[in-house]
């Protein structure tokens, strides 16, 4: 029997805002019955734009029903950018951990709720990029998916990706290929350049801000890309939303959505914005 904390108990026996939604603003669907877990996540917004409602609906463990209960409580009241910097390790901390085995099941609830977000945002229902690389076709996990888990949570063993996102856990043919993923994030993570401390400045014009992110992009950004054969170029700043192109080898690279997101995007916000979305251009 598994060893749940109270709190993990007390959400699996009595979980909240179970249901669905009429006309909800974000609607947000991962997992697959197939593979024993699957998870629908649904919110709606209020006159203050911010999460006023949120339901759930769910076919999977006690982890996974507590792990969603949870979650939607946790988002209430948020903004859609304050929802979307939960992570996993955030879910799993609020119920007081969760098993090792387990720890997949607040990694599909924090990419419900990314699926959700995207969907608001887009009208879109798909979030999975049909040109990403699937590493582990067992269970369909990409290698942004497994980037994403091995960076978030540190992880260093394939066995600890394979309880995050149940890579590696079926045929096993792709345990190598994960393995080399955890290595190259390992490697690039201690090659990573003394961080400087971040630039902070108030009500910042169009001009101000396109330099900012110009300095950024020149001393925090493209050497790493510049190391791969890759480079970027700055497009067009609209209010917070940034737009880029990706250059050399980054063009049309598997990861470049992963780079993106979880390396350009992050060292924007962190140096300039919270606020900031970085968009590829098309």
């Amino acid at each position: 029997m598994w060893d749940y904390s109270a709190t993990v108990m007390e959400h699996f026996r009595n979980p909240r805002n179970v249901g669905k939604i009429d006309n909800p603003d974000g609607t947000g669907t991962v997992g697959s019955l197939a593979c024993g877990d699957a998870l629908t996540l649904m919110f709606k917004l209020g006159a203050d734009q911010r999460i006023q409602e949120v339901k759930f609906q769910t076919f999977g463990c006690a982890s996974a029903i507590a792990s969603s209960s949870a979650l939607t409580e946790m988002v209430i009241g948020k903004t859609i950018e304050e929802a979307q910097k939960i992570t996993n390790k955030d879910i799993a901390d609020v119920l007081g951990g969760l098993p090792d085995q387990k720890m997949h099941c607040s990694v599909m609830g924090r990419e419900a709720l990314d699926a959700a977000i995207h969907n608001y945002r887009t009208g879109e229902t798909v979030v999975k990029n049909l040109e990403d690389h699937i590493i582990c076709t067992c269970f369909g996990v990409s290698e942004n998916e497994i980037r994403r888990v091995v960076t978030e949570n540190n992880l260093t063993t394939v066995e600890e990706v394979t309880n995050y996102c149940k890579a590696g856990g079926g045929c096993g043919m792709c345990r190598n290929e994960i393995q080399k993923l955890i290595t190259h994030i390992r490697e690039a993570r201690t090659a990573q350049p003394e961080k400087k401390a971040p630039i902070t400045q108030k009500k910042l014009s169009n001009i101000q801000k396109m330099k900012l992110i110009e300095e950024i992009i020149d001393r925090e950004i493209r050497p790493q890309l510049r190391r791969d054969g890759g480079d970027i170029e700055l497009i067009d700043i609209e209010g917070n939303k940034v737009v880029i192109a990706f250059r050399g080898m980054c063009a049309g690279c598997t990861s470049a959505a992963f780079t993106r997101q979880d390396v350009i995007q992050a060292k924007i916000r962190e140096f300039v914005s919270p606020e900031i979305d970085v968009v590829e251009n098309t």
